[in-house]
């Protein structure tokens, strides 16, 4: 991956303006583990691996523009599953994952949380790296419950979703209720465009488990996405993935699962021929994150430049919005698209993103350069030995603080630190 590594250490100097949103609170592969220690007083570079000429006009573009936040928040009980992810100690602490890090992202540290932080096997929550870039900048959130099985404690946008059934079953969500969410994340995305004209939407999520349903749709759309995916442990557990998977195309009854059980890690394509709707994928197999964002992003790169903030999930939704705009003969504007996320998840050997992105073709993929081996706590030294890696849009509020302003490896850092002392 090396040979496709192109850093981009030079975007900055913020132009200092506000925009109208909801702002937060003010106040309150596996990498070496002996990998060398940036300096700390270099901007934190931005590296593209894929689609370069794209990558770097789109950097360009949005050097020093003003950036809004928008977080989707879901649950799948696919999340429940034991061992099925590290976003959360057990699958108890994980119905509450996406609630405690949309209450820290929204207040930051208090001293009695409603929802605390959930107690992980390595690592602290990247959402600590999420808030302190939008405290930092000062960026608007906006957050967005499309599905989750409690009401948030902080103020969200109620999209009138559900949560999902685990996709083993074949019937995640009802299609009408996919197809509800596709229109909120068309309507939304066109509102926060219009508000940024100049500028871009940082659009980020937080869904447990939701790399498994990542590779599901991805699979379901015919993408080769075995074994490249990515997860919060530290070594992927892609076996256990593709096992879930295989029963829920089977239960589903899609392409070539329809009359028989497909050999471990291979991923057929749909049968020649046949058209797989995406919305009906979405319901079988998907969460309701992955509408909303694909929604979203089709309207708002009408507008706007569109940094979708993660990894494997926002592949997936990006492979969405080119699905679904050819469905539903939607317009949108590819080049104004790219995907976010940290060098954690671009460098991780026990996936394959840049293959991913790869096949997806085109998409740009780009992460920050953002580096723990300098911090004196151990649970963000834990990422560089691969631990949690993603999740809360964390690659894209990073990417946000060198193209914004410009800000080095020792400023978002001593950001980050200072949360945990709040804490």
């Amino acid at each position: 991956m090396g040979e496709e590594r192109q850093g981009t250490g030079d975007w900055g100097q913020g132009t200092g303006e506000e925009i109208q949103g909801r702002f937060p609170n003010p106040q309150s592969p596996i990498l070496n583990p002996q990998s060398s220690i940036p300096n700390p007083e270099s901007r934190i570079p931005i590296n593209v691996y894929t689609q370069h000429e794209q990558g770097h006009r789109w950097l360009q573009r949005y050097r020093g523009q003003p950036a809004v936040f928008a977080c989707i928040l879901g649950f799948t009980d696919t999340a429940l599953i034991p061992g099925i992810s590290a976003a959360g100690a057990t699958p108890g602490d994980r119905r509450y994952t996406a609630i405690a890090d949309a209450e820290f992202l929204y207040n930051g540290p208090r001293q009695q949380p409603q929802y605390p932080l959930p107690p992980l096997q390595a690592g602290a929550s990247p959402v600590l790296i999420s808030r302190a870039a939008i405290e930092g900048l000062n960026i608007p959130v906006y957050l967005f419950n499309a599905g989750l099985p409690q009401p948030p404690s902080v103020p969200t946008i109620d999209l009138g979703g559900f949560p999902a059934r685990c996709l083993s079953q074949g019937n995640a969500l009802e299609l009408t209720i996919v197809k509800h969410l596709l229109q909120q994340g068309l309507r939304w995305g066109e509102k926060l465009a219009a508000n940024i004209p100049n500028g871009y939407l940082i659009l980020g999520e937080c869904v447990v488990g939701g790399t498994t349903t990542a590779l599901a749709v991805l699979t379901g759309l015919g993408f080769a996405a075995v074994g490249k995916v990515n997860s919060s442990h530290p070594s992927c557990n892609h076996s256990q993935k593709w096992a879930v998977v295989q029963a829920g195309l089977q239960a589903a009854r899609i392409g070539d699962w329809k009359d028989k059980k497909v050999a471990v890690f291979s991923s057929p394509v749909p049968s020649p021929g046949e058209a797989i709707d995406p919305l009906q994928l979405v319901a079988a197999i998907g969460d309701p994150m992955q509408v909303v964002a694909a929604g979203m992003a089709i309207a708002a790169s009408r507008s706007c430049g569109v940094l979708l903030a993660g990894g494997t999930q926002m592949l997936a939704v990006y492979a969405l919005m080119q699905a679904i705009s050819r469905q539903c003969n939607l317009s949108w504007q590819p080049e104004q698209v790219v995907v976010g996320t940290t060098r954690w998840v671009a460098e991780d050997s026990t996936g394959d993103t840049v293959g991913l992105a790869k096949t997806i073709n085109p998409v740009s993929l780009m992460a920050t350069g953002l580096s723990f081996a300098a911090s004196r706590y151990p649970q963000l030294r834990a990422y560089e030995q691969g631990y949690v890696k993603e999740g809360m849009g964390a690659g894209g509020c990073a990417i946000a603080a060198t193209l914004t302003q410009g800000w080095h490896q020792k400023q978002l850092l001593y950001a980050i630190e200072t949360l945990i002392e709040r804490c």
